[in-house]
């Protein structure tokens, strides 16, 4: 019988109504809330595989870990928290969850545009501070349609593609910025450099894996390429955008305003000025919590264990 261990199932399962049976039908499966590097070590002894979410797995854990060990599942996307180098040096597979949050992911970067375009957060922060002028006066911040918009998309995976199809369907024009090239036959989509989507555009959504190639990718000389009237946002990985470069930009009206589902690091710290801007829109990582997202994870990480054991591995990164 294979022996799973998760090690981390509480950030998965923070309210308790998540169904495991998909995974628990395949093996011994053992579940802690959370685990410290010590725990971590305790826990995997004479275990098959290892699912973690964005828990730390470095080289030096890795190098521990006993022979018994051959998969080890990052439960999401990004993977940036587990040493890959060090687990093919220990010959121990790596795969993760690609597409689970698409749908969840998407419609949060539609909200946010949704909601910068109509400046639906600096006008309730008007009413928490009972200023009413927007009522009594006139309207005093900015609300522009989106229909002949132009959203620049960094990085064309499945959560990129899905945040396009409901951009093109409400009019916008769209910019792609990706390593690899998709014919999407579309005259309103065009694939640029990231330079012209930065120049060009009047939303930025990043889609992209943190590496060491995307670390700080968007840093303050490509903040500079945007337009003063032009918006960020982030559901990706938070160190993907220099956040000091950022905050500048914002203090000094470069652009418009970001929103922020990542950050970096997270959480944030408490005095972190982000909190306190009138141009941002702060939220926990929420992009991959909805209920039906986190469900739909369990049974596909039920479905990639099932495959390693069954000799035809999927979602292998090394």
């Amino acid at each position: 019988m294979n022996k799973i261990v998760f090690l981390n199932a509480s950030r998965i399962n923070f309210d308790g109504q998540l169904d495991f049976s998909s995974l628990d039908n395949l093996g011994k499966v053992t579940k802690y809330e959370d685990s410290s590097n010590d725990e971590i070590l305790e826990r995997v002894k004479e275990q098959n595989i290892v699912i973690t979410k964005e828990l730390t797995i470095n080289k030096e854990l890795i190098e521990k870990f006993p022979s018994s060990v051959k998969l080890i599942c990052e439960a999401g996307t990004g993977y940036n928290n587990i040493d890959i180098i060090a687990a093919r040096e220990k010959g121990i597979s790596v795969c993760n969850v690609p597409g689970y949050s698409s749908e969840a992911v998407a419609q949060l970067v539609i909200t946010f545009i949704l909601n910068l375009s109509s400046s639906l957060a600096q006008q309730q922060r008007m009413i928490e501070n009972k200023n009413y002028s927007n009522f009594t006066k006139y309207l005093q911040v900015p609300h522009i349609e989106i229909q002949n918009k132009t959203l620049g998309i960094i990085g064309a995976g499945s959560i990129g593609i899905q945040v396009m199809n409901v951009a093109k369907a409400l009019g916008m024009k769209i910019l792609i910025y990706s390593r690899s090239y998709k014919d999407l036959s579309d005259s309103n989509i065009k694939f640029v450099s990231l330079e012209e989507l930065l120049k060009e555009s009047d939303f930025v959504t990043i889609h992209c894996p943190l590496t060491t190639e995307t670390r700080y990718l968007i840093d303050k000389s490509r903040l500079d390429l945007m337009k003063s009237s032009s918006f960020i946002i982030n559901t990706s990985r938070g160190a993907i955008i220099k956040e000091t470069d950022l905050i500048e930009a914002l203090n000094n009206k470069k652009i418009a305003g970001a929103a922020l589902d990542v950050q970096d690091p997270e959480p944030p710290e408490l005095n972190n000025p982000l909190f306190n801007m009138e141009n941002v829109i702060l939220t926990p990582h929420i992009g991959w919590k909805c209920f039906e997202s986190r469900q739909r994870l369990i049974n596909l990480l039920a479905n990639n264990i099932e495959a390693f054991i069954k000799n035809e591995p999927v979602n292998i990164i090394v």
